[in-house]
């Protein structure tokens, strides 16, 4: 049975990791190096690193921030926010990052997915999707969930893993931040065209919420998840004894 990860997501702006509703009414939380070393020590599978303001400021990503952070964890860390191109992808990555994370940049240039397959392996590429209904459709949005770019988001997120993308983020923007469950409907939908792991983000508001995920969806791969664990309200030890006791295979 594949053990199934647990994910804490830092939302980084200006050097601190901050969290909104929506991705709207950013407020501060912590120092992404002192919230990593946390996760990491706590049991988290895995990092994400994003830093969200780059792509719609045009600018590169932080790397000193970023630098610190890789030296203080012991779990694979993946790094998004302003990767354009395969120099922006070989610059994280001798930060310290496991995998990078594609967003704007892939939907400016998709020939980037491929390239950075090829160069570095299909397991390094990551493509974030940022995911809104509009009148009723999945719609792929840009710039860190303000730009409508009108793609319908099955079709686009399938042709990535076409291309050479390992690993899906599926972020909702519908239900990001809200606290009433991951979107399972739009997950599913993703989960069932792709056959490379996929990441629920967005929406979960406690432990059952994971339960839910895992349950009815036993083809989504984590559970990525920022204010919960940012503020406390769940804790990962108690969060992955609680999946066990449910028959959800986790790394303890």
């Amino acid at each position: 049975m594949i053990t199934k990860r647990i994910i804490p997501c830092l939302d980084v702006r200006n050097g601190r990791v901050v969290k909104g509703v929506n991705f709207e009414g950013l407020s501060d939380v912590s120092s992404p190096v002192e919230l990593g070393k946390y996760y990491s020590d706590c049991g988290a599978d895995e990092l994400v690193f994003y830093d969200i303001t780059a792509s719609a400021e045009g600018r590169a990503l932080f790397t000193d921030i970023l630098t610190q952070v890789a030296k203080t964890i012991f779990i694979p860390l993946t790094v998004g926010g302003g990767i354009n191109t395969l120099d922006d992808f070989d610059r994280v990555l001798k930060c310290g990052a496991d995998k990078v994370s594609v967003n704007s940049g892939a939907i400016r240039n998709p020939g980037l997915i491929t390239e950075a397959a090829q160069k570095y392996g299909d397991q390094c590429v990551v493509i974030s999707a940022d995911v809104k209904r509009v009148d009723g459709v999945f719609r792929v949005f840009a710039k860190g969930g303000r730009e409508n770019t009108g793609m319908e988001a099955i079709s686009w997120i399938k042709s990535c893993v076409d291309r050479g993308a390992g690993e899906v983020v599926l972020n909702s923007i519908d239900t990001d931040g809200v606290k009433g469950g991951f979107d399972l409907e739009m997950l599913k939908a993703v989960s069932d065209a792709v056959n490379v792991p996929v990441i629920a983000s967005g929406g979960a508001g406690c432990i059952e919420d994971f339960v839910t995920l895992f349950h009815t969806l036993p083809k989504v791969d984590a559970g990525l998840a920022a204010s919960i664990f940012h503020f406390g309200e769940v804790q990962i030890p108690d969060l992955k004894k609680v999946l066990r006791e449910n028959n959800i295979n986790v790394r303890l």
